[in-house]
């Protein structure tokens, strides 16, 4: 019926069925065989070894013990439980069944012998296990009992309880490659196994889910997870090579007066991060080709130093440039300090945003139109359709993940001469490198990995809600010196479902404890106009109020050098990256700063791991790689709502990075040798560059 066994349907798999497929369909998105045999064990269960009942204790994760049928009883109303005593020569054990009760007690004959496997309890002072597995005893004694590693795969309640156990993939898995092994295709050439040491596909497939031994097992798993990375990147690095070929960029050779009036004037020197970044930019703006750069930067380390200069390099050659912020208040922050480096330039820069009145307008779009404006600051009002330039040069875009990809491409467009601008996409959310080569896969990734001189590190430290007092006793002394405080809360109003701490009871409380009197706070939050926003949060900015009570609306860019205070309220809610993001607001100024995470009574473990985890360490790209090992890439901050541009089967980018820095290397390789993958020999990679799998989305450009 089907040519190749593997594209046959799930269902008429021995085993399977209508049910059982419709479920494999829905839970797992198995359809065909093939599809079955690429759903891969995620740990595995050593069986190789038996253990003496007097040896296993509660705390083992699972066990496995050869043992005699001492006595069997049916106990409970309708007889619903059936324990069963077995015992080896160091002692006895009570096995517990509520499912299957008949079926068990006819096996389990009193004196008969079995090998039971499951995860050991104490239950009333006795060990048990409650539905182990039962296999029939190995021939011959026990001591020649080789054992296997049994494949554990991901379930969920609707498979378990629709009788898709571990114990029935197991089986369906063994009867899909007794089926369909002799149909598997060699997907890499044979050149690329033969450099890289790989087995091949069918040895691979057969010892991932049925490993000979622990050797046979790591190989299967480095070729699987090798190709998997290898081919993700070979996609990415051949629409590098495509895009680079065919998007022409404008040329700008020049560095020009004005970068050189910004650069003498600069009151500190770059850190040599920066100075190699604008090296590599400025590589990029000679090439001929249109840069597509990512620059990733600690918060503080300098990102928009190295976007004025770019912008004025652009400017230097007779083009504008536009940088595009999420926010009005980080546009805002942004035309503050940028308009202070360019005032030795003579540059003319303005600012709009949704907020810009009409009559503000009219110069600004005239000004764009003419050229008279050399570098325009705002947000998403920079896409409307009555914003025209007369030579746009560069487009920066800060916190890239913040923007639509339609909102953007009308920004591409608004290119000069029908050339699209160079692009610098700019991050303060540190992005762990092996993701960055995925998600970012055909850009080019610069990273700011060095701090300016004179940044005091920030006094990190993690205190529950019976210190209270003790805090606001420090925030008082601390505004007694002058300084401000920022408050920073997970929610705006009450909800029923979650005690936390939260914004509105949280004023009260602190202007109950701050009175009007002696202290002025300020309030913020993404409920407020636009007004009252940019109200409170000047009242902030100029000192006129001591402490900002706010919602993450601060979270990015806002820079206020004399707040040397961060309360992070119902911290354990928070990720680490956004917690390290909010910690970033602090240690701007000469003073010592402090952030400080309170949290609720109740902390999970993996919380309390994570505020440990701030309090430890400073560095952004060390907490963005212990949290992608955490939660997983696909909930990073900033790149949950794209997810990954292919999901990975069996590689992690948490603990796989070596592999792909392998893998990537290597595609680097074969592009340089084949760039559109047409000689003979790469033709197995053309045709896996065809499949669905390998069309990935591009997240870096802005079309």
């Amino acid at each position: 019926m089907y040519k190749n066994k593997l594209d046959t349907d799930v269902q008429f798999l021995p085993g399977v069925g209508p049910k059982r497929a419709s479920l494999l369909r829905s839970e797992l998105e198995v359809s065909t065989v093939g599809d079955l045999l690429h759903v891969y064990p995620f740990r595995y269960i050593d069986r190789s070894s038996i253990q003496r009942i007097a040896d296993v204790r509660g705390e083992n994760a699972f066990v496995q013990i050869l043992a005699r049928v001492v006595s069997s009883e049916l106990t409970g109303k309708g007889l619903k439980r059936l324990s069963v005593i077995v015992q080896d020569d160091s002692g006895q054990m009570e096995l517990v069944f509520f499912k299957g009760i008949k079926y068990t007690y006819d096996r389990l004959k009193v004196g008969s012998v079995f090998l039971f496997f499951g995860k050991p309890s104490v239950f009333n002072g006795r060990m048990n296990m409650v539905h182990p597995e039962i296999d029939n005893p190995p021939s011959g004694n026990a001591q020649g009992f080789s054992g296997v590693l049994t494949g554990v795969y991901n379930s969920t309640d609707r498979l378990r309880n629709g009788g898709v156990t571990n114990k029935v993939l197991n089986k369906l898995m063994a009867e899909a490659i007794d089926m369909a092994i002799g149909d598997v295709e060699e997907t890499l050439p044979e050149y690329v196994m033969k450099e890289k040491g790989l087995v091949p596909l069918k040895y691979a497939i057969r010892n991932i889910h049925f490993p000979v031994d622990s050797t046979a097992l790591s190989k299967a798993q480095y070729r699987l997870k090798w190709e998997e990375l290898f081919l993700l990147q070979l996609s990415l690095l051949k629409q590098k090579y495509i895009r680079s070929r065919a998007s022409r960029g404008i040329m700008m050779e020049k560095v020009g007066p004005a970068f050189h009036a910004c650069f003498n004037s600069l009151p500190y020197d770059l850190t040599g991060a920066q100075k190699r970044v604008i090296k590599e930019i400025r590589a990029d703006l000679m090439s001929g080709s249109q840069m597509n750069r990512l620059l990733q930067g600690d918060v503080g380390s300098g990102k928009t130093m190295v976007a004025v200069l770019t912008s004025l390099i652009a400017v230097g050659n007779g083009c504008q440039a536009c940088i595009m912020a999420p926010t009005e208040v980080l546009a805002r922050q942004h035309f503050i300090n940028i308009s202070r480096y360019l005032a030795p330039t003579g540059v003319r820069c303005e600012l709009l945003t949704g907020s810009t009145t009409r009559a503000e307008r009219k110069p600004i779009h005239e000004g764009l139109k003419d050229g008279s404006v050399g570098i325009i600051i705002g947000t998403h009002a920079l896409i409307e359709e009555d914003v025209e330039f007369r030579s746009l040069g560069l487009a920066v875009i800060d916190e890239q993940h913040r923007f639509g990809v339609e909102q953007r491409s009308r920004l591409w467009a608004k290119g000069a001469g029908g050339i699209p601008p160079h692009i610098l996409v700019m991050t303060a959310t540190p992005i762990p490198r092996t993701l960055a080569m995925t998600l970012y896969g055909d850009l080019d990734v610069s990273v700011i990995d060095e701090m300016p001189p004179g940044r005091k590190p920030v006094k990190t430290l993690c205190i529950g809600e019976g210190k209270r007092p003790e805090l606001y006793n420090f925030m008082k002394r601390q505004i007694s010196f002058g300084r401000q405080v920022f408050i920073v809360y997970p929610l705006i109003f009450e909800s029923e479902k979650v005690d936390y701490q939260n914004l509105e009871k949280g004023v009260e409380d602190i202007i109950a404890h701050f009175p009007e009197s002696t202290y002025k706070v300020a309030v913020v939050h993404g409920q407020q106009t636009s007004e009252v926003k940019k109200f409170n949060m000047d009242a902030f900015a100029s000192g006129r109020a001591q402490i900002l009570v706010s919602t993450t609306v601060i979270e990015v860019g806002v820079d206020v050098p004399n707040a040397s205070v961060m309360v992070i309220e119902s911290a354990e809610r928070f990720g680490l990256a956004q917690l390290h993001q909010l910690r970033g607001r602090v240690g701007r100024g000469s003073e010592e700063s402090f952030c400080v995470l309170m949290h609720g009574n109740k902390v999970s473990k993996e919380s309390r791991r994570r505020l440990d985890l701030m309090c430890a360490t400073e560095n952004g790209f060390d907490l963005a790689e212990e949290d992608m090992k955490m939660r997983g890439p696909g909930d990073l901050e900033g790149t949950a709502q794209s997810g990954l541009p292919v999901s990975l089967n069996i590689a992690s980018l948490a603990k796989d990075g070596q592999i792909l820095s392998d893998a990537r290397s290597y595609a680097g390789k074969v592009l340089a040798d084949d760039p559109t993958l047409e000689m003979e020999i790469n033709r197995t990679l053309a045709s896996e560059m065809r499949k669905d799998k390998y069309d990935v989305r591009d997240f870096s450009k802005i079309s």
